[in-house]
């Protein structure tokens, strides 16, 4: 009995066993599909070579072609202006920018101007008789001469003896003294050399004014030049006239202008030179700051790319049939987004945008636009 009990729990631990293996095999998952492999699909571009410009960019601050510090030369007090003395304030050509009071000096020029008329008249009865035939010239000039009006030039000497007469009775050096004076006068009164603004004023009517003390700035508002560095590798290659295209800092406005100066002098820290651009128009401001581009000249049988799609600085992935080739160029020009190549002909595919794990020898395909 015994033996049959454990003769049928075998038999049952076989049975449930095999059923159990059963089981497992019937859950266990298929072995994944090998994937596809996927072809990237690229965007291609054909090339042509022609004329392309190379430009330089530089950038500065607007500066007026046309300007003056104004100072003084003589002491005196501010008591006229054509027009309040303010920065912002335009005066025209000829205008009084300021005048100061020369009341004292102006009657010194007129008491050295009697000095002068007095001493020539004293000559005439002497002219009279030693020199009959240059009289009338003399006594024409004292009869003509007037204190309050500018002082005219002495006749002319005809002969040494005239020449030696007049100088021992120091007509000459008299006549030059009250010139002198006559100059000086001048320098209380500045006016505008050129239609202009004030950009800097420091002081108002009334005021004493020293010699040697700074009063402002005027400017001409209508021409400005752009003082820019320009690397010396260039300096071949820029010419004056050479055409200008500046922008803004926020590219919103476009000015052309042209190149106007350029310094020989290199700079030996940059090794930059200076280029001066001239340019007017409206909403150019002193002071602004604007970027330049100089077209210095144009390379043969080029064509410009993104420099994105430069590998190691000399290297373009092109297109042959549905493989990518790295294929070696000769750079020409780099800026800051794109570069000019030459090495390879009309027609030749290139990629349009960069495609991330590209590399030689890959296959992919074209991408089809619709």
């Amino acid at each position: 009995m015994r033996q049959v009990i454990i003769s049928i729990l075998g038999i049952l631990i076989i049975g449930l066993g095999y059923l159990g293996k059963q089981k497992m095999a019937s859950q266990k998952k298929p072995p994944p599909e090998k994937a596809a492999r996927t072809i990237p699909a690229v965007f291609t571009q054909k090339i042509t070579n022609t004329s392309t410009p190379i430009a330089v960019t530089a950038s500065g601050n607007l500066a007026a072609r046309d300007r003056i510090e104004i100072f003084s030369e003589v002491q005196g007090i501010f008591e006229y202006s054509a027009h309040p003395f303010k920065p912002g304030i335009n005066y025209r050509n000829g205008e009084v920018l300021l005048q100061l009071n020369s009341d004292e000096y102006r009657a010194n020029l007129r008491a050295q101007k009697s000095t002068l008329y007095n001493q020539i008249v004293a000559t005439l009865p002497d002219l009279r008789f030693d020199f009959p035939d240059v009289f009338q010239k003399w006594e024409n000039y004292v009869t003509s001469f007037d204190v309050e009006k500018p002082l005219r030039a002495l006749p002319e000497m005809t002969s040494d003896k005239e020449k030696l007469f007049m100088a021992g009775r120091n007509i000459n050096s008299t006549w030059f003294t009250v010139k002198n004076v006559e100059e000086r006068l001048s320098k209380y009164t500045i006016y505008a050399p050129f239609d202009g603004v004030l950009t800097e004023a420091g002081l108002d009517k009334g005021v004493l004014v020293r010699p040697g003390q700074k009063l402002g700035e005027f400017i001409n508002p209508s021409i400005y030049e752009l003082e820019v560095a320009v690397n010396s590798s260039y300096v071949d290659l820029l010419k004056v006239g050479n055409t200008v295209t500046l922008n803004n800092v926020e590219r919103t406005n476009t000015w052309k202008g042209s190149v106007s100066r350029l310094n020989s002098l290199v700079d030996p820290n940059t090794q930059t030179i200076q280029a001066f651009i001239r340019v007017n128009g409206r909403g150019l401001r002193e002071g602004m700051y604007l970027e330049a581009t100089l077209t210095a000249k144009e390379e043969e049988n080029t064509f410009e790319v993104s420099r994105k799609l430069i590998v190691e600085n000399k290297k373009l992935f092109v297109l042959e049939g549905n493989m990518l080739k790295l294929t070696e160029v000769e750079p020409v020009h780099f800026t800051e987004k794109t570069a000019v190549v030459r090495g390879l002909p009309d027609g030749t595919e290139i990629l349009e945008r960069m495609l991330p794990g590209a590399y030689d020898g890959m296959t992919v395909k074209r991408f089809e636009k619709k």
